[in-house]
């Protein structure tokens, strides 16, 4: 019987599995999506969403909670000022995967993980068109 068997180990220590997740998270909020392993994208995902469900609340507790696993002030201020507000709406579900297939070289099952609502990127042009105003 395997009883309490919870957490995937993804074949490394309780330490380096720690680092591993709170970096593909990291990752997650700065770039707002990531291409990993589909292993390593489900175990993120639960983390991520227990942190967004955090910013949601926005209560002081809860930004120690999400420093506490982030352990990064930028990133948190950006958890809780710019995407938290975004998922206020929605009751659950602010990340999905998507598969993408094997990867050539060992066969391993790729995915995105990625938020939900992303911020709007401006496109090219309307880039330029700001810098040529402003040279102006």
């Amino acid at each position: 019987m395997k009883h309490g068997v919870k957490t995937k180990k993804l074949g490394r220590t309780q330490t380096h599995r720690k680092a591993l997740l709170r970096n593909l998270v990291r990752s997650l909020f700065v770039y707002e999506r990531i291409r990993t392993t589909l292993p390593k994208a489900k175990v993120a995902q639960q983390l991520a969403e227990r942190l967004i469900s955090y910013s949601k609340l926005g209560t002081l507790a809860a930004r120690r909670n999400a420093q506490s696993i982030l352990t990064d002030k930028p990133i948190t201020k950006k958890l809780f000022d710019d995407i938290g507000p975004r998922f206020k709406d929605r009751a659950g579900g602010s990340t999905r995967i998507l598969r993408l297939g094997q990867r050539p070289s060992d066969g391993a099952e790729m995915a995105y993980l990625e938020l939900v609502v992303r911020k709007e990127r401006a496109p090219k042009d309307q880039k330029e068109k700001g810098k040529e105003k402003k040279e102006k």
